[in-house]
């Protein structure tokens, strides 16, 4: 399986390749380097000549680089001029189209989970549904860029999905295309001074956004809360920035994640500001899923690695590795796997995600259907994880992992009052606050 984002996660974005790719990478060729070449190019003449259609030369290089790109794992490719705009789009957190992240699964467009608030989000579309077809014709073997073309379009139109559910006969939706500008935080104060957010995804509103919101919560409450829920069940992730804002805000200084790559100078420390704990004392918990993902994983792993929150609710994705955006100029661009994120403690969230202190399961009548459990480690070629950085980890007992895979909770359940992890979780901080107020 491949996997793209139609909000896509944030990405490192690399400088402009200013001259010719041929001459750049003829440079440092091996003789043998040059016989695959040349072996690539006598196959293009081929075709061009023998294929029953007329094909172009260009045609048939991106193909071929798409394909070389998209087999390494499930989140390097090609894109082309369009598709890297597209992408730009992506990143600015505005843009067309119907609101999800979408994999791949054996040549069948996915969703890993719609973005709350957008038209997928409210023609009840589920993580794990599968799309096998777009207009009504078949989605099977499209590379996931096409997808996104076919799914975009001008705003106000409309696209109809084939969804197959589970073991569930197929159905068509029909949605209406809108330019999707997420607001990724919501907060409310809940019963007994216990304040909620929730971040759909992290965009490149989402630090402002969650720090007023903690402002707005302590108005509420004279100045003081409770305890906090951080809700980032179904959350796919997104800027990596925003993610070490989010987590800085409630840690003074230290180690929020590091990145590291194939080269020394791929590693990377992103550090909280000193004194940067907008809640000093106040208990936190952070509930995750399956569908939780990236940048929420690497907020979930720092707090918990600092003993800053408790992680609640189930598994997390496990999707723990950095994309960087290579412009390849007048080529459009690459995207390329070029390191792994690590937690505070030197655990990589590859594979693994993160595990909960406290499993905290959707009941059965809550979760998606067709029993749908996410995880990095189903995607075609994902990476396995790697370990421990501080190898002195490797030989320390096990610590207990509360590795819990379930359905994720359906989508227009989060927040509502019959959430049942939510009250979960409330309930806990209640008696995390009366702990806390007894005498010792």
């Amino acid at each position: 399986m491949t996997r793209i984002r139609i909000a896509l996660v944030g990405l490192v974005v690399a400088g402009i390749v200013g001259i010719s790719l041929v001459t750049a990478f003829a440079m440092q060729r091996s003789n043998e380097d040059m016989s695959d070449l040349a072996l690539l190019d006598g196959v293009i003449g081929l075709v061009q000549r023998e294929y029953v259609h007329p094909v172009t030369s260009g045609e048939l290089t991106e193909d071929a680089l798409k394909g070389m790109l998209t087999r390494l794992d499930p989140h390097s490719d090609y894109m082309d001029e369009q598709e890297y705009k597209q992408s730009s789009a992506d990143i600015v957190g505005k843009f067309g189209g119907l609101g999800m992240e979408i994999s791949e699964q054996d040549g069948v467009p996915k969703i890993v989970s719609p973005i709350d608030g957008t038209p997928a989000a409210q023609a009840g579309l589920e993580p794990g549904d599968l799309i096998v077809q777009i207009n009504h014709s078949s989605a099977q073997g499209m590379g996931l860029q096409q997808v996104v073309g076919l799914l975009r379009g001008d705003p106000g139109s409309t696209v109809t999905l084939t969804i197959l559910r589970g073991k569930d006969a197929p159905f068509d939706k029909t949605l209406t295309r809108q330019i999707i500008q997420v607001n990724s935080v919501k907060s409310t104060l809940e019963a007994d001074g216990i304040g909620y957010i929730r971040i759909s995804q992290f965009g490149g509103d989402t630090a402002a956004s969650f720090k007023q919101a903690i402002n707005t919560l302590k108005d509420k409450d004279n100045g003081h809360m409770k305890g906090l829920v951080i809700d980032l069940r179904n959350d796919p992730g997104g800027l990596l920035a925003a993610a070490v804002d989010v987590a800085g805000d409630l840690l003074d200084g230290g180690t929020v994640v590091s990145i590291r790559g194939r080269k020394a100078g791929d590693e990377h420390i992103f550090k909280a500001p000193d004194n940067g704990d907008m809640l000093p004392g106040t208990p936190v918990a952070v509930l995750i899923n399956g569908a939780s993902a990236s940048a929420s994983e690497i907020v979930a792993g720092a707090l918990q690695d600092r003993h800053r929150a408790t992680v609640m609710g189930t598994q997390s994705f496990g999707k723990g590795s950095v994309q960087t955006i290579i412009p390849l100029k007048g080529h459009g661009a690459v995207r390329l796997t070029t390191a792994l994120y690590f937690t505070p403690s030197g655990r990589s969230i590859q594979d693994n995600g993160i595990s909960p202190d406290q499993v905290v399961e959707a009941p059965k009548d809550q979760q998606i259907s067709g029993g749908v459990m996410m995880r990095e480690s189903t995607l075609r070629g994902a990476f396995k994880n790697p370990g421990p950085l501080n190898q002195s980890e490797a030989t320390k007992p096990p610590a207990v992992r509360n590795e819990t895979y379930s359905p994720p909770i359906k989508a227009d359940l989060i927040g509502a009052p019959g959430d049942a992890q939510l009250q979960a979780v409330l309930s806990y901080l209640e008696g995390q606050t009366a702990t806390a107020g007894q005498p010792h």
